[in-house]
């Protein structure tokens, strides 16, 4: 709540306030402005103005503490705990009976939050009445407790009925000194007995408490800090009296305390900007929008009555008093003609409210925006920027832009006032052209609809007419529409020729010969302004291709026999389509049909359908329908007659044939019993032509047994006979499939042998001993003629890094020795005895080697075992060193090593 600058520094009666507050006129300048929140005591020192004599437990005065962190939990505790305490409530409490000395009584009230252990101070001060003050004080008022009647009196007497308090006007944001007394509660017993005071209600001690204090002894009932009347505008208390037991002495009286309200309010208008609008052209007294303001006080009084009026409007033109407000109600009217919004579209006006009736000296006043836009109106019709507008087209051309024509409006755009409706008022009678309107535009696109031929007619001269959509408004000056000229101009171009007609139907026997004359097929060239050559003819679509046509002429010859019964004929009418061309820029070209038809002779002979059929081998039943078909028709098909030739004798004498309609007859059995067996049976089949045309049909009778029903049983061993031409392919089918099959496994299999025998070694089996010795089919000198390289039989340690075989020394069929695979190091052999092993495995892992080439070579064996008693085989370099060496044990090492303990092993020989 605000603190109200300029109230009186002392005490006044209230009274005296009521009197000030109506006769002065100056507002009172509220201090409250918009500070930020600071958690403490709001004022620096509390001054309190109390009479000297102090009652124990009498308040003093009221101290604020603002929180701005939310509730806080603060304990109160004074400097002088002997004299002075504080309550929860901030409220300075007398804690002993004393008299104020005439210097200022002053100490230190402290303010300290349990949690935060956060400390504040704020310095009291406290100064007593002076003498004339509690004079006037004496003069108070008092509220007495109305006069019970005396129960235990045998007189009498009127009981007076409860006093009506008279209401306590307080004016609100009082500056103090507070505590402020009010009134005086005293009860007329307090001669005899000794009373305590207290006041109950909203104020006193419930919420907002504190507000409202009285001294328990005494009873004078005191303020404690400013009031507002926006917050609450009057309190309602109860003052109580009663003994120092407690008892109730007197019946509680009501005490009612009004606020006072005060000016501290300026008005608020409810939005900032307010939009209105307002149409163009609009007459004195139109109404806009209205603005509304509120304030805070009490508004049956002056504080609370608004009054607006405009500060400024912009712009100014074409008067700057467009507008006028309602003072009261906040209406704004125009009081002027000339809103143009091709001139103005907008105005903004400052509105101003202020209370207290619009005092400009003592009201408080605010200020908001109006935005009031001028709406467009019809009242500026479409205008063409030229009188006369030029087009051109070419000829037979649809669908293309021939003039733009532009207007200008002053309107506001794309709205039914500006957009532009075009019409044709005179010049195509025939509705050849069209305008349409670009949206975005607003121009007038003439359009062709209907081909434009330039032989009939080479200009056009268009009145058309603009318009809005919507009609002018009322009173404009100004012709609702604006007419110009349009002038066509038609270009002419190289037209297509024309067949006359088109199509061109001709009738015509069938069969006519090769070379026939049957008709002139000619063009008509539609440009007559152009110096061109006669036309060109020629065939374009002839699907039998029994025509031609002359270059030059025209003239159609047939080239073929024309058939009726053709599949190129469909209901017995043949199209053909011709073509006829110019020699114009660019040359042009058109078509014409050819449609003959063809009338039927009688060319072609009757068949007899179906051309097999099953019948019984016995007389009954044995009939079977066939039916006669031609491909002529009308008088050349038919009825027809069916017979059976004379030759051969056996037709007649076993078959027998009766016609049962006109193109139908039936076949059946002349003797009893036929064998089974298939039959050509031909018959004659003569149709109604003039002349007649007949042929000789062969029907494939099929006689077979036959059950009580008419049906055949053996059918499928005559059939069988004869196999169909379906049984003939699927077994042909099945034959190719067959014979692919067994010749892919031929060569599956050759494939197979060929990679078998890659991988295997050509090894004599009568030599084979499982060595490095392999057999070549060469036949030379013996060992000592050869010089062989038989290092690689030394074990691998006894072999110098430096040791490369000399080049020329390799068998071509012998294997690289770089980029061998790298096979385990087999372990040194225990005995002699497993070197056969030895070369098995390395065999084995040379035939399983993928990089060997597919043909026979050395094999090499890096090592042999270190534990080898063989020794060395070194010595089969020299041929002289042989017979130093004993060769006997090879006898020991088995039958593989049979033949080399022969050549060796044994003596001189």
């Amino acid at each position: 709540m605000c603190r109200i600058a300029g109230a009186p520094p002392r005490i006044l009666p209230p009274l005296l306030l009521l009197v000030l507050a109506a006769l002065q006129q100056a507002p009172i300048k509220a201090t409250c402005e918009g500070t930020l929140c600071k958690t403490g005591f709001p004022e620096d020192v509390y001054n309190a103005v109390i009479s000297r004599g102090i009652h124990e437990g009498q308040p003093l005065l009221n101290v604020q503490f603002r929180s701005c962190e939310g509730s806080r939990k603060v304990h109160f505790e004074s400097s002088a705990p002997a004299d002075f305490r504080v309550g929860k409530d901030g409220v300075v409490y007398a804690a002993r009976s004393f008299q104020l000395s005439p210097e200022p009584t002053k100490f230190l009230l402290y303010a300290k939050d349990k949690e935060t252990q956060e400390e504040w101070e704020v310095a009291v001060k406290l100064v007593p009445e002076p003498e004339n003050t509690e004079k006037e004080q004496k003069k108070m008022d008092d509220i007495v407790f109305p006069r019970q009647q005396n129960k235990h009196s045998s007189h009498l007497q009127r009981q007076k009925r409860d006093w009506v308090i008279p209401p306590i006007n307080l004016p609100e944001n009082s500056r103090g000194p507070f505590p402020q007394e009010l009134v005086r509660i005293r009860s007329d017993r307090d001669i005899r007995l000794s009373l305590r005071y207290s006041v109950t209600g909203p104020g006193a001690d419930q919420p907002p408490t504190g507000i409202f204090i009285i001294n328990p002894i005494l009873g004078q009932l005191s303020v404690t800090k400013p009031l507002d009347r926006e917050e609450i505008a009057s309190f309602h208390l109860r003052a109580h009296a009663v003994d120092v037991n407690g008892n109730q002495v007197e019946n509680p009286i009501d005490i009612v305390i009004n606020v006072i309200d005060m000016n501290d309010n300026r008005p608020e208008f409810l939005h900032q900007v307010w939009n209105g609008t307002v149409p163009e052209g609009s007459k004195p007294g139109t109404y806009v929008m209205t603005v509304t303001a509120i304030d805070a006080d009490d508004p049956n009084v002056l504080n609370g009555m608004l009054r607006y009026r405009i500060l400024s409007q912009a712009p100014s033109t074409p008067s700057p008093n467009m507008f006028t407000i309602n003072n009261e109600t906040g209406d704004i009217i125009t009081v002027a003609a000339g809103l143009d919004r091709e001139k103005v579209q907008q105005y903004t006006l400052i509105i101003q409210a202020t209370d207290m009736e619009g005092n400009p000296t003592y009201g408080l006043s605010n200020t908001a925006t109006a935005v009031i836009t001028v709406t467009d109106v019809n009242d500026n019709p479409p205008e063409f920027t030229a009188m006369i507008f030029y087009g051109e087209v070419p000829e037979n051309r649809m669908d293309v832009i021939v003039a733009n024509l532009t207007v200008t409006d002053k309107d506001q755009p794309h709205t039914a006032a500006w957009n532009a409706m075009y019409r044709t008022t005179s010049g195509d009678p025939s509705g050849r052209f069209a305008i349409v309107t670009d949206p975005n535009s607003n121009d007038g696109l003439v359009t062709v609809v209907k081909p434009i031929d330039f032989e009939n007619n080479r200009m056009y001269v268009l009145t058309v007419a603009a318009e809005n959509q919507v009609p002018l408004a009322k009173g404009i000056q100004h012709p609702p529409q604006s007419t110009a000229t349009v002038s066509i101009s038609v270009i002419d171009v190289n037209e297509s020729p024309y067949f006359v007609p088109n199509p061109k139907i001709e009738r015509k026997e069938e069969g006519m010969p090769a070379g026939t004359i049957l008709t002139t097929f000619t063009a008509q060239d539609p440009d007559r302004y152009m110096q061109q050559t006669a036309l060109r003819y020629s065939k374009l679509s002839d699907p039998a291709n029994w025509l031609r046509i002359d270059p030059n002429t025209g003239q159609i010859t047939t080239t073929g026999v024309l058939d009726r019964e053709s599949p190129h004929v469909k209901n017995n009418m043949y199209n053909a389509t011709f073509l006829a061309s110019d020699n114009g820029i660019p040359p042009m070209s058109g078509s014409g049909t050819l449609q003959i038809i063809l009338v039927d002779i009688n060319d072609n002979a009757p068949r007899v359908d179906p051309q097999e059929a099953t019948t019984c081998e016995t007389l009954q039943p044995n009939a079977t329908n066939i039916t006669a078909i031609d491909d002529d028709f009308g008088p050349n098909a038919g009825p027809f007659a069916f017979e059976l030739p004379i030759n051969p004798p056996s037709v007649r004498k076993n078959w027998t044939i009766i016609r049962i309609s006109g193109d139908r007859a039936q076949l059946a059995l002349r003797i009893k019993f036929l064998e089974s067996g298939i039959y050509d049976v031909p018959i004659i089949i003569t149709d109604s032509g003039n002349p007649p045309k007949s042929s000789t049909s062969i029907l494939k009778m099929k006689v077979c047994q036959c059950d009580i029903n008419g049906d055949c049983t053996d059918a499928d061993r005559i059939v069988g006979a004869g196999l169909g031409t379906g049984a003939i392919i699927a077994i042909l089918l099945c034959i190719i499939i067959l014979l692919t099959l067994v010749l892919m496994f031929v060569v599956w299999m050759k494939r197979r042998d060929k990679e078998r025998q890659a991988k295997q070694l050509l090894i004599d089996p009568e030599d084979d001993v499982r060595d490095n010795i392999l057999k070549y089919d060469e036949e030379g000198g013996g060992e000592e003629d050869q010089d062989y390289d038989l290092s690689q039989l030394q074990q691998p340690d006894t072999i110098e890094p430096d040791a490369i075989k000399p080049v020329g020394i390799r068998r071509l069929d012998e294997r690289p020795i770089h980029a061998e695979p790298q096979y385990p190091v087999r372990s040194a052999a225990p005995h002699p005895g497993d070197i056969g092993d030895f070369i098995n495995e390395g065999l084995k892992a040379a035939d399983n080697d993928p990089t060997a080439p597919p043909y026979d070579s050395l094999l090499v064996f890096d090592y042999e075992g270190s534990g080898s008693t063989a020794g060395s085989l070194s010595s089969l370099n020299s041929s002289s060193s042989g017979g130093e060496q004993d060769y006997d044990y090879l006898n020991d090492w088995g039958p593989r090593f049979k033949k080399l303990a022969d050549m060796y092993g044994g003596g001189d020989d």
